[in-house]
């Protein structure tokens, strides 16, 4: 079931009325049984998969805070193979076996290792990890073990945050499902307003902007100079859009529950370094490579060799994280490789900025900072949008091409260079809808947008409110546009 569906649209107002209308002895019963619906809209038999988990996971936990020394470790080794070893059959499995396939005809030999027609569980990277925060948080005495089944399942599978995120832990959301949470007006209406807003950023921005994008990276060969630039420069909004509204409509979901996720972005392309990006982007994601693999590894504690393997190894099993597919591998090297030459290069940069004057314009100076990491950021989402390696360097290589020949763009073929081939209409919404959203950004520098909304009159909050309600009916591309983290 999609946030952005008419199924969606019934199903979420009869959940809440059932919810707060429930005695808070049986809501968990219901939120459970809602989630399983949920997730059973997609592949109903898959839910099997998140069953064998959570039970092992659920056991593992209360043996895990029972046991000592080497005994406990083998626990919490049985239950990371057991979350790790399925993500490997569903999603790695034929990604090695094509890899292997290769390697065989390589040496003029028969790949004996049958393929199999499998489906990739949706979100099952998401509620994955976050079922290994619960067991690692227990090994580590962070979390006590949750003695009920129905309570432990219902962390895992809750549905706002199920298929995509946030990846929370246990220490944030399992005492809130014990909580009883009483219905709140203004915690609903604020709920609503992010709702709204993730959905404006969906159907309004990313899937307007999807349009011309799939156009290019579906038929790169079709495509080259600015026409490369204008796609790739929409995709690095289109997911953002596309993953943060998301977010956004998980988290206010979740809020007219009483139900407090972590945020997950937080204005990432303001970023002015690739470290301070990914302190804003996919934060849940980022806090658990860092808790449970990076300082694992030894983190900043180890001489500086080392420390950047680290960092580089991070990278690259973000990047498999992903996808099973070498473009996301790449992409995750990238920007390995932009955190390394970042450190590396820090002390140089300061004292050229220092040399030409560029530090003398410290806001000058921090546009500078922001356009370079954006650059940096947009580039590498060219290996991560492409279908293939080989696309993704067609694309580099002709992103260049026949760059200030204006003729060819306001000319016959502006339609095909600029428009990208989209109706007018979707690219002029497109531009339109990402200027406001960037205004919204520029307005939260100076504090929450929706918190100076509501010190209005009401009759300025609810004109723009309707407003906003208007823009996504009228504007929003309603077609059967899932969201693009789903496939992770």
């Amino acid at each position: 079931m999609l946030f952005n569906s008419i199924e969606f649209l019934i199903y979420f107002p009869v959940v809440v009325l059932v919810y707060f209308g429930l005695p808070f002895r049986y809501r968990w019963a219901w939120l459970l049984a809602a989630s399983c619906y949920f997730y059973m809209a997609f592949i109903p038999v898959y839910i099997l998969i998140l069953f064998f988990t959570i039970i092992i996971d659920y056991y593992a936990g209360i043996y895990i805070e029972n046991a000592q020394g080497l005994y406990r470790k083998r626990l919490l080794l049985v239950s990371i193979l057991a979350n790790v070893g399925v993500l490997a059959v569903f999603k790695y499995y034929n990604f090695l076996n094509d890899n292997l396939n290769f390697l065989f005809t390589g040496f003029a030999l028969e790949n004996p290792i049958p393929y199999l027609n499998i489906i990739l569980p949706v979100g099952l990277s998401f509620h994955t990890f976050q079922a290994m925060s619960y067991t690692i948080e227990v090994y580590r005495g962070n979390q006590k073990a949750e003695r009920h089944l129905g309570y432990y399942s219902l962390y895992v599978m809750y549905f706002p945050q199920l298929v995509a995120g946030p990846i929370e832990r246990p220490q944030n959301v399992l005492h809130q499902l014990h909580e009883n949470h009483s219905f709140d007006y203004f915690q609903t209406l604020d709920g609503l307003k992010r709702m709204v807003w993730g959905m404006f950023k969906k159907v309004v921005v990313a899937d307007n902007l999807a349009v011309m994008v799939n156009n290019v990276y579906n038929n790169p060969s079709d495509y080259e100079g600015v026409s490369v630039l204008i796609a790739t420069v929409f995709f690095t909004f289109q997911i953002y859009c596309d993953f943060s509204g998301y977010s956004d409509i998980a988290i206010g979901a979740s809020q007219i529950m009483g139900i407090r996720l972590m945020e997950n972005f937080n204005r990432p392309y303001y970023a002015k370094s690739i470290g301070e990006f990914w302190r804003r982007w996919h934060v849940s994601l980022s806090t658990w490579f860092k808790d449970y693999l990076y300082i694992p590894l030894g983190g900043n504690r180890v001489a500086l060799p080392r420390q950047y393997f680290n960092l580089f190894l991070v990278f690259m099993v973000s990047g498999i994280w992903h996808g099973a597919n070498w473009t996301f591998i790449i992409w995750g090297a990238l920007h390995g490789g932009y955190q390394i030459f970042g450190r590396l290069t820090r002390d140089y940069r300061m004292q050229l900025n220092h040399r030409t004057g560029l530090s003398r314009y410290p806001e000058f100076f921090k546009l500078w900072q922001v356009a370079g990491t954006f650059l940096l950021v947009a580039f590498a989402w060219i290996f991560f949008r492409a279908s293939s390696v080989q696309d993704a360097f067609y694309l580099v290589e002709h992103m260049f091409t026949g760059i200030g020949n204006w003729k060819e763009m306001f000319g016959p073929d502006m339609h095909h260079v600029l428009f990208l081939d989209a109706p007018p209409r979707i690219f002029f919404t497109g531009i339109a809808a990402l200027w406001l959203m960037e205004c919204v950004h520029l307005l939260q520098r100076h504090g929450s947008i929706t918190e100076t909304l509501a010190r209005n009159p009401v009759w300025v909050r609810w004109p723009v409110y309707y407003g906003a309600v208007l823009v996504i009916i009228l504007l929003g591309n309603f077609g059967s546009n899932q969201f693009i983290y789903f496939q992770f």
